[in-house]
């Protein structure tokens, strides 16, 4: 149960962020017009007057001013994330002056005359 209310809130959460909502809306919007200008006229000019723009309803106009001011919004936040440093800082490695070697890195053990830590291995398979 836990798990369709996660999903569902997640699919939610995708719908809002892409702005889908607005096109789900906007259908509603249009179904209701078409819907009421059926009543009055044929369905030509019912078709014709509900997609031409010119007669939007009270949700149309709504939906209209809540894509304004959302693209407001975004855009304000665009030139915020905008604004950059002038000079970069520049990092540069130089030599040292002198350099000497320590006595500890010139002084190597002998490899050759120690014995292993441990016995060799043996075969497991024999």
């Amino acid at each position: 149960m836990f798990a369709r209310v996660g999903n569902a809130v997640l699919v939610f959460a995708l719908v809002a962020a892409l702005g889908a909502h607005w096109g789900l809306l906007q259908s509603v919007a249009w179904t209701t017009m078409l819907a009421e200008n059926l009543r009055i006229s044929s369905f030509r000019v019912a078709v014709a007057s509900t997609f031409d723009g010119k007669h939007p309803c009270r949700l149309c106009k709504q939906i209209a001013d809540g894509k304004k001011s959302e693209r407001k919004a975004e855009l304000t936040l665009r030139l915020k994330k905008l604004e950059f440093l002038t000079a970069m800082p520049c990092f540069t490695f130089t030599a040292p002056n002198t350099f000497s070697l320590s006595v500890a890195a010139i002084r190597i053990p002998n490899p050759i005359g120690l014995a292993p830590p441990t016995p060799p291995p043996r075969d497991v398979l024999a």
